[in-house]
C-alpha cells in the first residue's frame, strides 16, 4: 500500500486538546471550534456513559449552535499537540496527573484558571514541556449538561513559566482568531497579580451576600473593595510589583461594571455545593502575606467567612 495512503487514514491529531469543560473551558472549546480549529474536549471518566450529541452553544449575539466537538478521556488522550487547562484552579493537579508519562516532551501545556500557585508545581510534574500561564476575563455560564452561554467578550493573555514556553509565542494568534483577542506578554506574572486583586475582590464578596457583580458598585460595599485592594497592592510591592491601590480599585470597578449582570464564579460553586477556588486566590494572598510580615484583615476574614459556609454546606 503507498505510504501515503496509509497516512491518510491515520487519526488527525486536534490542534487543541482541552482539559476541563465547565463554562469557560465550554465556551473556549466552541469559540475555537467555530474558528476551524480541530478541538478535542478530554473528560473525566464518568462522562463515558452519558450521551454526547455535542455542545449546545449560545453566543454573545444570542445566535444559538450544536457543534460537534470530538471527546477524549484523559486514561487514553490520544495524541496531543497543545494543552489548554480550563479546569477549576483547585482541579488542575489531578486532572494532570492521568497525563504524566503520556505527554510527549515539548507539547506545550497553557494553563488558563483562576489564582495563583499552582503553575510552579505543573512545571515540576512536567519538567520537559513547555509551561504557557494565561489569564482570561470572558465570561461564560454552564447552562446544563454540555450546555454553554458566552455572557461576556474580555481580553485574554499568556505568557512563558518556563523558559521553554517562549518557543510558543505563536499561541496566542491561534487564540486570538477564535476570541477576537489575544497576546503574549513576558511578564504574564503582573497580569496574574492583577487578575488576583479582582478575584480577591469580587468572588468572596458576591459568594457571600450572593450579589451579581454589579450590585458591588453599590456604596454598601465601597470600603470593602477599598481596603481589599490596599492590601493586595502592599503585597503586590513586597513581591516587587509595582502598582497602588487606586490603580487595582479602578481594574475591579472596570470588571464590575462590564461583567454587572454576571455571577462570579466563586457565588455559582458555592451555590451549587462545589468546592471553591478560595485556596488559590485568596489562599494564596494570605501565603504570600504571612512571608512577608504583611496584615490583611479584611482579606483573612473574607477568607474564613467563605471556607466556614462551604463547610457549613
Amino acid at each position: 500500500m503507498p505510504s501515503g495512503l496509509k497516512n491518510s487514514r491515520q487519526p488527525l491529531i486536534p490542534q487543541w486538546s482541552l482539559l476541563g469543560c465547565g463554562a469557560l473551558g465550554g465556551v473556549f472549546a466552541s469559540l475555537l471550534t467555530i474558528s476551524g480549529q480541530s478541538t478535542r474536549a478530554l473528560l473525566r471518566e464518568h462522562h463515558q456513559s452519558t450521551l454526547h450529541p455535542g455542545i449546545d452553544f449560545t453566543s454573545l449575539e444570542g445566535h444559538v449552535q450544536l457543534l460537534n466537538i470530538e471527546r477524549g478521556f484523559v486514561s487514553n488522550p490520544g495524541k496531543i499537540k497543545r494543552l489548554l487547562v480550563m479546569t477549576k484552579a483547585n482541579q488542575v493537579l489531578d486532572a494532570l496527573t492521568p497525563l504524566v508519562g503520556k505527554l510527549d516532551a515539548g507539547v506545550p501545556i497553557v494553563l488558563l484558571h483562576n489564582g495563583m500557585g499552582i503553575a510552579e508545581q505543573v512545571v515540576a510534574m512536567f519538567p520537559h514541556n513547555p509551561v504557557i500561564g494565561g489569564v482570561t476575563s470572558h465570561g461564560a455560564m454552564k447552562c446544563g449538561h454540555f450546555v454553554f452561554r458566552h455572557t461576556g467578550k474580555g481580553e485574554t493573555w499568556l505568557g512563558p513559566i518556563n523558559e521553554a514556553a517562549n518557543a510558543h509565542v505563536a499561541l496566542a494568534d491561534e487564540l486570538a482568531l477564535a476570541l477576537g483577542q489575544a497576546g503574549w506578554d513576558e511578564q504574564i506574572l503582573v497580569r496574574q497579580w492583577q487578575k488576583l486583586a479582582i478575584n480577591c475582590a469580587i468572588n468572596p464578596l458576591t459568594a457571600l451576600y450572593k450579589l451579581k457583580n454589579g450590585e458591588l458598585a453599590g456604596p454598601r460595599f465601597a470600603d470593602a473593595l477599598q481596603q481589599i485592594c490596599v492590601e493586595v497592592a502592599d503585597v503586590m510591592c513586597a513581591e516587587g510589583i509595582a502598582t497602588t491601590a487606586e490603580e487595582l480599585q479602578r481594574r475591579v470597578m472596570t470588571v464590575v461594571e462590564l461583567t454587572a449582570d454576571n455571577y462570579s464564579s466563586m457565588y455559582q460553586d458555592m451555590e451549587q455545593g462545589r468546592e471553591t477556588e478560595i485556596e488559590a486566590i485568596t489562599g494564596f494572598l494570605l501565603a504570600k502575606a504571612a512571608e512577608h510580615g504583611i496584615a490583611v484583615p479584611v482579606n483573612q476574614g473574607l477568607y474564613q467567612a467563605v471556607k466556614e459556609k462551604s463547610q457549613a454546606a
